[in-house]
């Protein structure tokens, strides 16, 4: 008879509850996870996991089993955003303006949750697990600094999750393919000649030549039939006074699209717009486009493995497929670019969005999750061995 995960995650329950009310009330912004990796420092070591810190701030563990066999690994990210809560929670954030709004505080107590699960299965475990702990998720990003420092050695597959508002508490969601969008990010500035506003004629107007720009790129989208892509502009700043004709603009903004193929695409056709739209204007511009995260492509046979594992865990009832990607970001798509692997949703029980002053997953959220965790890995070291 096979290991009741789930069983044995919910005896687990206060110790991960408690994990996950620790750091949520002690949140702490990208790359200074310090008092946050120490605390999963010493739960690994109580759990005989053997650790190591990289980047500061990173913590990689790796529990050995006591059989020959694959590796595999899965992930948690560590940092908080700034966002001031508005939970009226018992344990909310301690720290002023920072919060656990995405829900990386289930994510590292899910994890936490599973390297105590399976180290209590040493004895028959086949293969090693290596539990990656990644610092600023929410900024810059940890993940391709994790892999340089060699985190994926010995390891043939890799896990993770997100908390999602818009999956019942209980349940998970599977994606096949294609699921977070890729970003890239652009500061393009517009260089003209300032003049006096009354003779427009003498001058070249950056900020027309902004405006006329921001209305192309939001068309953008319409280019690719058939693909779901976005493209946002944030900022536009331009001019100096209201009866001068601005020399100069600048806008910011983000790209989001599914796959290579369309990432490529938009890229090209956004620096071509640009450079359209400088010369119609007469106006000298720089693109500024900057590559960001990936985005999440599933490997099939990894989402067919964490599919049945969670339907057989929790009941096919409580696991769904989405039909639809997100065109939201996350890289973890780095570790897909380097080993095969699926990324899931994990249902959050709560009605506030991510990224919300109010948003707080169910207490058992986390206790599902290492549930699920440890039953995924489980299962992959065992049919490859």
């Amino acid at each position: 008879m096979g290991i009741d995960w789930l069983r044995e995650a919910e005896r687990l329950a206060p110790e991960i509850a408690a994990l996950r009310r620790a750091f949520h009330a002690r949140p702490e912004p990208g790359n200074q996870e310090f008092e946050t990796a120490a605390r999963i420092e010493a739960f690994l070591r109580g759990c005989g996991v053997e650790t190591r810190r990289i980047l500061g701030t990173a913590v990689v563990g790796r529990l050995r089993g006591a059989m020959p066999g694959p590796g595999a690994a899965l992930r948690a990210d560590m940092d908080a955003l700034r966002v001031t809560e508005a939970t009226g929670a018992a344990f909310a954030s301690r720290t002023p303006g920072m919060m656990h709004a995405c829900g990386h505080d289930v994510h590292m107590a899910a994890v936490l949750g599973a390297a105590k699960l399976l180290s209590q299965h040493r004895d028959t475990l086949r293969g090693e697990v290596v539990f990656l702990f990644e610092p600023d998720e929410e900024g810059s990003g940890g993940a391709r600094r994790m892999i340089a420092e060699g985190v994926l050695e010995g390891v043939d597959a890799v896990f993770g999750c997100h908390v999602s508002p818009d999956v019942p508490a209980g349940s998970a969601a599977v994606r096949y393919g294609k699921f977070y969008a890729a970003s890239d990010t652009f500061r393009i500035t517009l260089t003209g000649k300032s003049a006096h506003g009354a003779e427009r004629e003498k001058g070249i107007d950056a900020l027309a030549a902004a405006a006329e720009l921001v209305t192309a790129l939001l068309k953008l989208p319409e280019t690719l039939p058939g693909e779901r892509s976005v493209v946002s502009v944030g900022t536009l700043r331009a001019g100096t006074a209201l009866n001068v004709v601005a020399d100069s603009a600048e806008l910011t903004g983000i790209v989001r699209t599914l796959g290579p193929e369309a990432r490529s695409l938009m890229r090209a056709r956004l620096a071509e717009t640009v450079r359209t739209v400088a010369e119609r204007t007469g106006t000298a511009a720089d693109p500024g486009l900057r590559e960001s995260y990936p985005g999440v492509v599933n490997d099939g046979a990894m989402t067919d493995l964490v599919r049945e594992t969670a339907a057989s865990l929790l009941g096919p009832d409580r696991v769904r497929v989405l039909s639809e990607p997100t065109m939201t970001t996350e890289d973890f798509g780095y570790f897909l670019m380097e080993r095969p692997g699926s990324f899931y949703h994990l249902g959050a029980g709560c009605a506030a969005p991510l990224h919300s002053p109010a948003f707080l997953p169910d207490e058992n959220a986390a206790v599902t999750g290492a549930a699920l965790h440890a039953a995924i890995v489980a299962a992959f070291l065992e049919s490859k061995t």
